[in-house]
């Protein structure tokens, strides 16, 4: 999956083609990086490595104690004063009331004054495990108010508190004297060292009701060093998930919008559903406003996100293309799933936009890399409703889809809105002829407005021949141009049963009979539109097409026992008799565009990618599979095999709109050679390569090979790919290239990483990443220096390299943030949470 996705890259290359509310120390994060201006963006051209905090351990809740109302106290010995009415417990002191447990070396009791006093390695654990230390702590009898001296919090997320002395009043408000805070472990080796980051405040206080904590005076210490002051700030205390507040500013800058700033306010409006605006004030287009909306019921959530600008200057020659040029632009995207019992869901992504520029524009949600690699971004919206049921032996899905493009490449006409996708497949649960039986159906159907051209030649390709634009629609034919959808209405229905059996007779061999019943109703309307006709006929066509399916699958395993290990060598041949392919070449071809011939499907009993096309004709499937076990770990596996067509029409040689099977290696009589080995020494290294081979030249046509390891402290896999010309197709010329990935932890929190891809045919590196991170369980810090493609507006402008540096610095319960700096001059930003 991965070397195809390289594959497709290079391809494409080569035809051009949970949130917290609080307010938050942005003063404190920027004094981090020094006073440079960064530019900004809300996401870079490509992913970089984003580094998350180390777990804490997670320490064990004690079992709740029963409340009677009663104090119970344990200690070594205990004096009554009856003159004083006090009463002093001395000697390993243990007191439990209300759920909290007080420990110390001793503890007075004035029963006049009602007041409890704590002397001498102090430890207080209340019912929520957070844990106070002291030298000195007096309370009242509830525990409610009272002082404590040179005192220590620690919480049951991880947190501590110290300071010199600490007030509680009316059971609500603590009060740290010259207080100190921090979510980082103390030193193991010196606990009295200054822990990796603290944040130092006057006063501290603590208001229990609202779960806030306020700090005046503050100041942020790196290893005991001041680095940043603030007079005042405050934030939500780790006990909570949600609260109203200012989220993380931003600060913005773009070509097509100024410079910005964004300052998120967070409503949590209620237990299931909040509210988040975020204003972006621009300097050359205004304000744009974005506001979100969730909710979770108890069958699911969803949630809705709006944005609208009133551009000031919708004449700049900064936003992408034309679409950018007005007045009012705007989006809403939404998202949601619910559950209708155990088995069944149904859900939708939806997005609505004024232009398909305004994501680019200003860098918003939905321009964003979804693969997590610095290969590929999102360049495309998709909007789609959904209902799965998944059973014991059953699935069902069904779906309509709206897509959207961003760049130039994607002609909004020429894509289709496919309503809907069903599909349904079931396997009887008991046996019929000794045999397994399945079953399952499809329908699609789906509209599009022009019909969709690909160049196939490069003169084709350079001068736009296939495009909606061209000045010349007699230039689209199949001599140039493939037709990749077309224009009209196109609905088929597919049924498919199935039955399989498998017995070994007393020689071992393994015999397995299969047949199947395929049947596809097809309804198209297509239109003539200009240059359609030379591929396809239009107007309305209704087809059927029958294609009925007996083999035989053999397979004779022979079965070598050493005491190294066992090996067992396997010839295996497949026999399948079929009619011709009806309509072949002749309907559309929506589904099963991706033909590609290898080890893996050689086996397949019928080996186009979707239900558009379907193999018909005689063919034999030959091949031999060796593979050794070794006793002390680790595998070898070999598969070589070949695929012969018998008789009958061969359907990948049949050319239909977009060539489908052409150079596929399957388009003659006797197929190309195809393998694959792999290699897995142990669970540390693995090694596979798959390769097809022509059969007359033994020439390579496709070859990949991939290998990785990974140790306790490094990891590394490298992919290399080989792919002949496919002149049927479009793609002209050899690609080859190698993509490499690494990791390398160089101490116990210190990560470097690193990704290349080289481009063998243009003998150039093309695209790279570096990064460096520290992340331990209360502090991280990344950086990562990234190459990703970029996609002009323009269909005929290739891709361009852009370059970034991306620094992320995070303060586990405070905040964390992303600083990304573009240096090829592409829009640049930061990201806070």
């Amino acid at each position: 999956m991965v070397a195809a996705l390289v594959e497709r890259l290079w391809t494409l290359r080569q035809r051009g083609a949970v949130r917290r509310g609080r307010l938050v120390m942005s003063a404190v994060l920027s004094a981090l990086v020094g006073t440079t201006a960064f530019g900004v963006v809300a996401a870079t051209p490509a992913a970089a490595q984003s580094f998350t905090f180390n777990q804490p351990p997670v320490r064990p809740k004690a079992p709740p104690t029963a409340d009677t109302g009663q104090m119970l106290v344990q200690a070594v010995e205990v004096d009554y004063d009856y003159n004083n009415s006090r009463v002093s417990a001395v000697g390993k002191v243990q007191m439990f009331y209300g759920g909290t447990t007080v420990e110390a070396d001793k503890v007075v009791y004035d029963q006049k004054t009602k007041r409890l006093q704590a002397e001498g390695n102090v430890r207080m654990t209340d019912a929520d495990g957070k844990i106070t230390y002291a030298n000195q702590l007096d309370l009242s009898d509830d525990y409610r108010d009272g002082f404590v001296d040179s005192l220590r919090v620690d919480t049951a997320n991880q947190t501590r508190i110290a300071a010199s002395r600490a007030e509680r009043t009316e059971g609500t408000y603590n009060v740290f004297q010259n207080g100190v805070y921090t979510a980082c472990a103390p030193c193991r080796d010196n606990p009295k060292k200054p822990p990796l980051w603290q944040v130092k405040g006057a006063r501290i206080i603590h208001d229990q009701n609202e779960k806030m904590l306020y700090f005046e005076n503050a100041q942020l210490e790196f290893f005991g060093v001041p680095l940043a002051y603030l007079p005042y700030f405050s934030t939500p205390d780790p006990t909570v998930q949600r609260k109203t507040g200012f989220l993380m500013p931003i600060y913005l800058s773009s070509s097509a919008f100024g410079s910005g700033f964004e300052v998120p306010f967070y409503w949590a409006l209620a237990p299931d559903y909040d509210f988040t605006v975020s204003p972006r004030y621009t300097t050359t287009q205004g304000v744009l406003m974005q506001g979100e909306f969730r909710q979770r019921l108890l069958d699911g959530a969803y949630q809705i996100r709006a944005y609208g600008i009133d551009q000031l200057d919708p004449d700049n020659k900064a936003l992408v293309g034309t679409p950018g040029q007005r007045e009012f632009r705007g989006a809403i995207d939404t998202k949601g799933q619910f559950a209708l019992n155990d088995k069944w869901v149904w859900g939708w992504d939806g997005v609505l936009m004024s232009d398909k520029t305004f994501f680019i524009d200003y860098r918003l949600a939905q321009y964003k890399d979804t693969l997590g690699t610095f290969l590929s971004q999102s360049n495309e919206a998709t909007s789609d409703i959904y209902l799965t049921g998944v059973g014991n032996r059953s699935y069902f899905d069904a779906r309509a889809f709206y897509f959207q493009g961003f760049s130039g490449y994607d002609v909004q006409s020429q894509i289709p809105v496919v309503l809907p996708v069903i599909d349904y497949a079931n396997v009887f649960n008991r046996p019929i002829l000794g045999g397994e039986v399945s079953f399952k159906t499809n329908l699609t159907s789906l509209t599009r407005q022009n019909a969709d051209f690909d160049p196939v030649t490069t003169t084709a390709n350079l001068n736009g021949l296939c495009l909606a634009a061209s000045a010349d629609p007699l230039a689209r034919m199949p001599a140039s141009c493939l037709l990749r959808g077309i224009p009209g209405t196109y609905t088929r229905f597919s049924a498919e049963a199935q039955w399989r059996r498998s017995y070994t007779d007393s020689y071992g061999q393994i015999w397995t009979p299969f047949a199947s019943l395929r049947v596809d109703a097809i309804d198209s309307s297509i239109s003539n539109q200009p240059g359609v006709s030379d591929f396809i006929k239009t107007g309305d066509t209704q087809a059927l097409r029958v294609m009925p399916t007996v083999g035989l699958e053999y397979r004779y395993p022979f079965i070598n026992v050493q005491p190294w290990g066992t090996t067992t060598v396997e010839p295996i041949a497949q026999i399948i008799v079929r009619p011709n392919e009806t309509y072949a070449g002749r309907l559309p071809n929506e589904d099963a565009q991706s033909m590609v011939f290898g080890a893996d499907n050689l086996f397949d009993v019928n080996k186009f990618s979707g239900y558009d096309r379907i193999e018909g004709g005689g063919r034999a499937n030959v091949g031999v599979q060796a593979t050794t076990q070794f006793d002390k770990g680790g595998s070898v596996n070999v598969l070589f095999g070949q695929s012969y067509h018998l008789f009958g029409m061969n359907s990948y040689a049949v050319a239909d709109l977009i060539n489908t099977g052409l150079d596929s290696g399957l388009d003659k009589a006797r197929s190309d050679y195809v393998a694959r080995a792999s290699y897995s020494p142990n669970s540390t290294f693995k090694f596979t390569t798959r390769a097809r081979f022509d059969e007359a030249t033994a020439s390579v046509q496709r070859f990949e090979a991939e290998g990785s390891a990974s140790f306790n402290r490094w990891s590394v896999s490298m992919i290399y790919g080989n792919y002949a010309a496919q002149p049927d197709l479009g793609l002209l010329d050899r690609r080859e290239g190698i993509l490499g990935t690494g990791s390398v932890k160089l101490a116990s929190n210190w990560v470097l990483t690193g990704g290349a891809r080289w481009d063998l045919e243009a003998n150039k590196i093309d695209q790279y990443i570096v990064g460096a991170g520290y992340v331990d369980d209360c502090f991280v810090l990344g950086l990562n220096y990234v190459t990703a493609y970029s996609y002009s507006t323009n269909s005929l402008a290739p891709p361009t390299l852009s370059h970034s540096v991306m620094l992320q610095i995070g303060l586990r319960t405070i905040g964390t943030t992303a600083f990304s700096q573009s240096v090829s001059g592409a829009t640049n930003g930061l990201i806070g949470q």
